[in-house]
């Protein structure tokens, strides 16, 4: 707001000073009749006089005017941080993330970006402070790791913004400035899970994790719940990498999985490590170990195998937060996107929910809908999506009766689960799941 006063406040300085000189140019000159008296024409040169020094004082202040907006001008300036824990190039998270800050700040010509790529987790607070001391006004560190650190980083520098990708509820509304978003896929996993038990031929799946947290958990039971909608007699085993970014153990994680009997490997990992080994299977065998893209398109790593994908357009928030930062305001909460509001999307690629060579096999295996009736999986998937992109829908996939790989009930028949479960407690696996050791 001081901005738009400010801006209203130079408008109204050239306004005076315009005004000003056009009563002055108005200023009523006597008539001539013949020749001017001398008396008259003293008269007429003072008034010249005065018009010309009060045009030049107009002249003058107007210059001050157009100098002061060219200020406010700079003063709307913002220049933002993003610090990332794994490589630019990752084709998966950091790459997703880089690609929305290059994209707001070609909208924006007042935006300025810099960024830090492979940070590790103790390192943040060090890299927040640089950014800082280089002229940063706000910062957004995009890993989970980065919490506690990031909300640490809002108490030293109080006049600045900051925003943490994920999120904590043990962290949230700590310090004023310090705010947390996050893109959500479990929807799109649940969409994935169906295209799973529909193409699975061993009833065997596979999912690569890299930790357990709530938001890893919540998105394979989803993959796995719209599985065993589609095919009741599937099996998942999970198996835990340890790092959000490591190729070489998603690789040795998928090469066990294949080797159980998986024909279907979902995965949460930063990196393509996972799909390049489907394809290296299928090419070295002819046997597809389907799979999907994650966070990225890569596709490019699994042109046979990659089914669909769950693809985020975290340039929705970045546009969002930016525009608010400039406006000197901080959103101190947790901000959630879906499928609703186009944060996140279903996709092989961007603009290609399924990969066109799968579209007849989905089409060909039909399951039996409460409400829907007889529907192909593909149909039953896009239908889906629809759903999940109206805000107006109800339908959620985390309904019950469901139990546990314990056998507990977790949610009774009809039963919807409870949003603060659902994203930060989820610590339980759909029956059926082999969980990991």
């Amino acid at each position: 707001m001081q901005k738009v006063w400010g801006y209203a406040i130079a408008a109204l300085i050239i306004g005076l000073v315009i005004g000003a000189a056009v009563g002055y140019v108005m200023k009523p000159v006597p008539e001539p009749v013949g020749m001017v008296p001398k008396a008259d024409y003293d008269t007429l040169k003072s008034d010249y006089d005065s018009i010309k020094a009060d045009l030049d004082t107009v002249q003058t202040d107007l210059t001050k005017a157009l100098a002061e907006i060219e200020e406010l001008k700079k003063g709307m300036s913002l220049k933002a941080g993003f610090v990332y824990v794994g490589p630019i190039e990752d084709f998966g998270w950091t790459m997703a993330h880089d690609r929305g800050r290059m994209k707001v700040a070609e909208k924006y010509d007042w935006l300025e970006t810099v960024y830090a790529e492979i940070v590790p987790e103790p390192e943040v607070s060090d890299y927040i402070d640089e950014m800082f001391e280089k002229g940063c006004d706000v910062v957004f560190t995009c890993s989970f790791g980065y919490g506690w650190d990031t909300v640490k980083a809002g108490e030293r520098w109080p006049d600045k913004i900051l925003y943490h990708c994920s999120g904590d509820p043990t962290v949230h509304g700590s310090a004023p400035n310090v705010g947390f978003y996050f893109s959500d896929f479990y929807q799109l996993y649940y969409l994935n899970g169906l295209a799973a038990g529909a193409l699975t031929k061993t009833n065997k799946l596979g999912y690569v994790a890299a930790y357990t947290t709530s938001e890893v958990v919540r998105h394979l039971d989803a993959f796995f719940l719209g599985a065993k909608e589609v095919n009741p007699d599937v099996e998942m085993k999970v198996l835990v990498t340890g790092s959000w970014v490591d190729p070489a153990t998603d690789t040795l994680n998928a090469e066990a999985l294949i080797a159980w009997g998986a024909d279907v490997i979902g995965f949460t990992a930063d990196a393509p490590a996972v799909i390049s080994k489907c394809q290296d299977h299928y090419e070295e065998t002819g046997e597809k170990i389907y799979t999907f893209s994650h966070y990225s398109c890569m596709k490019e790593f699994g042109p046979d195998v990659v089914v669909s994908g769950q693809l985020v357009n975290w340039e929705k928030w970045y546009e969002y937060l930016l525009l608010k930062a400039q406006q000197g305001e901080a959103e101190n909460w947790q901000h959630w996107g879906l499928a609703t509001g186009g944060y996140v999307e279903l996709g092989s690629d961007f603009g290609e929910p399924i990969n066109p060579i799968f579209t007849e096999d989905l089409k060909a295996v039909t399951v039996t809908d409460p409400v829907l009736g007889t529907i192909g999986v593909y149909d039953l998937i896009m239908y889906r999506y629809e759903q999940f992109k109206d805000e107006r829908s109800t339908f959620e996939p985390f309904t019950g009766p469901i139990r546990d790989t314990e056998g507990n009930l977790r949610l009774k028949s009809g039963e919807v689960i409870d949003g603060y479960q659902l994203w930060w407690e989820m610590d339980w696996y759909p029956e059926g799941t082999i969980p990991p050791e």
